[in-house]
């Protein structure tokens, strides 16, 4: 039953759902579109032209695409929610007291002002207490506990040989910009961006000397020694690319070998104070990263280590400090890297902090309010036949030998799926919060996440876990589970419209499974089993016949451009333009399925097999920052919208028959690409 009280905000964010629907008959949005392009030259602006012009990047975004709008949408609901419990009267159970008392103090930013950095003074002065580097092991575990990640990255996980088992694992870490690459290149754009780097590295150590009435005049050379630190660690650092295969990240060794590799940290010690005092075997992720690791710290003076212990906490905390903090925070990683011209509103960081630390007991509202239950049940029934697809795919695949088909068959037959929201909610009653200390609110929801990791050491793994947050707008494929993920946030227009055309869902949420599915078999997921246990179930001819059809894909995409002078990466981005290939061609098939031959009159002027193409376009409607891709260019699997649209219907013959393209339109590619 709902027992929530609508306030007026809530009110206004399910009017704005309601309004977003398409008013036409068909569910594409046409006023979205260019009629004056040509489909078979660039669909993506004949699907999106008028919106993108009519859509601007709003100050406080990188990007703004079709996704952004649904965001913005369920953010809108739950403002409505969290405003409405933000009241003590409204709090009527213990999850409106938690979530509306930690949205009510993340909102009082004038407490947060007055506190300055007195809410970090105990980690300063612990850091300023080493005295030698046989202290730094408990430094580390703390800052670890408390959400910074100084050198390396620890967490509990599933074993992906074993994927039952929940082991520790420790890999690379330590650094503050977005990848490796950032340090390494020397290019004047990446030349001049370290340099802005380091000025606001010395920007927030001078205003942390201001906020403890001391001398800032070492700022700048605090500022270098955090680069050099950084940059050496980069160095060591594997590239994403090679760390999409995840053969390259396991590394199962003894807590003594590991100890071996890297003596400059007391491992048993470490484990000990992160709570798991009984490890005897891991998983060290980059074996060369920890032994360059341990070189590092070897050769670092004290000082020199306290000041990057320091800078790794001021990083990871700035948005919890006075305005001067947050606003020096911004000013470079949204601003300068990412080409955001305002700070969001603080309601919107306020959602946001809400949905991260308590994002389950959110979600209950939110699938209150906003989620229809018929969703599930049409979402169910579109797995359904979207599976079925890929039975029929593999099954007539002409490039794989009947032994890696039966492999593969068997994995389909044991995928899983999640929809909507967890069939448990969360616990959140040992988290405290208190009215009045977002730092103390978001502090402790980060141990509280934390030790419900390390907890789940030497646990069997808990499939009906989620991932995300109800409210979330993604999806996803977990490999050591074989399952796929659907949250309520993104069970909404534009992805399924339930007063839309049905060939308009089957591209949209449609191709989405599909897409999510077909990573069950991408370049990452293929080398997972049925059961999620990382084992080589492909003979070698078919591995082989599999490399030369993703490498089309990799050669199609790296030749794409979202900027000048900028190429996507083909190989990073390889799973993520498979999934989007292989989804598009389930989704279509699974939709002349349901047709069974029959021609329906068109609507809005469209044949099913236009809208479907329509609509699977306009869920990529987007408009970016020159900043923002190229960043995404470096760091993101993901290809942009453009590319994700034009992209793979060039490489479907259905698409060209579907608009009457023509042999030589750039919608029509001479090389078609196909892995699944």
């Amino acid at each position: 039953m709902r027992s929530l009280r609508l306030s007026l905000a809530l009110c206004a964010g399910l009017l704005a759902l309601r309004a977003a629907d398409p008013p036409t008959a068909s569910g594409v949005d046409v006023k979205a579109m260019d009629p004056s392009a040509n489909p078979c030259q660039n669909f993506y602006q004949y699907a999106c032209g008028s919106w993108r012009q009519s859509n601007p990047i709003p100050a406080d975004q990188s990007r703004w695409s079709r996704f952004s709008e649904l965001l913005e949408r369920n953010q809108q609901i739950a403002r409505g929610i969290l405003e409405n419990v933000a009241t003590p009267a409204n709090q009527h159970s213990v999850i409106d007291q938690k979530i509306g008392d930690f949205y009510a103090s993340c909102m009082d930013e004038a407490a947060m002002d007055a506190r300055g950095v007195k809410p970090i003074e105990p980690d300063l002065a612990r850091i300023a207490a080493l005295a030698s580097k046989s202290g730094l092991t408990a430094l580390i575990a703390q800052s670890q506990k408390e959400g910074s990640r100084p050198f390396f990255n620890f967490m509990v996980r599933a074993d992906s040989k074993n994927s039952q088992d929940q082991i520790a694992n420790v890999g690379q870490g330590g650094l503050t910009l977005p990848d490796r690459d950032y340090y390494l290149k020397d290019d004047p754009r990446s030349v001049e961006l370290r340099s802005k780097y380091r000025d606001a590295v010395r920007t927030l150590f001078e205003l942390l000397a201001k906020g403890q009435g001391k001398d800032a005049t070492g700022a700048a050379a605090r500022a270098e020694v955090v680069l050099n630190i950084e940059t050496a660690l980069a160095k060591a650092a594997l590239d994403r690319v090679s760390m999409r295969n995840p053969n390259n990240t396991y590394h199962k060794m003894t807590v003594a070998e590991l100890a071996a590799l890297a003596p400059a940290i007391d491992w048993p010690a470490f484990f000990k104070a992160a709570g798991l005092p009984h490890v005897q075997t891991l998983n060290v992720g980059m074996p060369d990263f920890m032994k360059a690791l341990n070189g590092l710290i070897e050769s670092t003076s004290v000082a020199d280590l306290q000041t990057y212990l320091t800078w790794q906490l001021l990083a990871s905390k700035a948005n919890l400090l006075p305005k001067a903090f947050r606003d020096a925070d911004f000013d470079f990683f949204s601003h300068t890297l990412a080409g955001v011209r305002e700070a969001p509103p603080r309601w919107k960081q306020c959602v946001q902090a809400t949905d991260r630390a308590l994002g389950e007991a959110l979600g209950q509202k939110y699938v209150e309010a906003a989620f229809a239950g018929n969703s599930k049940a049409k979402v169910l029934q579109l797995v359904g036949e979207i599976e079925k697809q890929m039975e029929v795919d593999i099954k007539t695949a002409d490039w794989m030998s009947p032994a890696t088909k039966d492999q593969a068959l068997t994995k389909l037959s044991q995928v899983s799926n999640k929809i909507g929201y967890p069939d448990k909610w969360r616990d959140y009653s040992s988290l405290k919060v208190e009215r009045g200390d977002h730092f103390g609110n978001a502090l402790r929801a980060t141990e509280f996440a934390r030790r419900r990791n390390i907890e789940k050491f030497g646990k069997p793994v808990d499939k009906n876990e989620w991932g995300m947050t109800p409210p979330t707008v993604n999806a996803y494929y977990n490999p050591p589970e074989n399952n796929i993920n659907f949250p309520a946030g993104i069970l909404q227009p534009p992805f399924y419209n339930a007063k839309a055309d049905d060939a308009v869902n089957y591209g949209g949420i449609g191709v989405v499974i599909g897409h999510e599915l077909t990573h069950g078999f991408d370049d990452q997921g293929r080398r997972y089993d049925g059961s999620g246990n990382l084992r080589d179930w492909w003979s070698a001819v078919d591995a082989k016949n599999f490399e030369t059809r993703a490498d089309c894909v990799v050669k199609e995409y790296g030749g794409f451009s979202p900027v000048p002078n900028v190429k996507l990466n083909g190989k990073l981005t390889l799973g993520e333009n498979a999934a989007d290939n292989g989804g598009i061609h389930l989704a279509y098939a699974a939709l002349m399925q349901s047709l069974a031959g029959k021609v329906l009159p068109k609507k809005d002027g469209f044949t099913q097999q236009q809208l479907f193409f329509l609509g699977y376009a306009q869920v990529w409607c987007e408009n970016s920052t020159e900043q923002s891709s190229r960043m995404r260019a470096m760091t993101d699997p993901h290809s942009p919208g453009e590319f994700r649209v034009n992209g793979v219907v060039q490489n479907m013959k259905e698409f060209g028959e579907a608009f009457s393209c023509k042999a030589g339109d750039p919608m029509v590619s001479a090389n078609a690409c196909r892995v699944w």
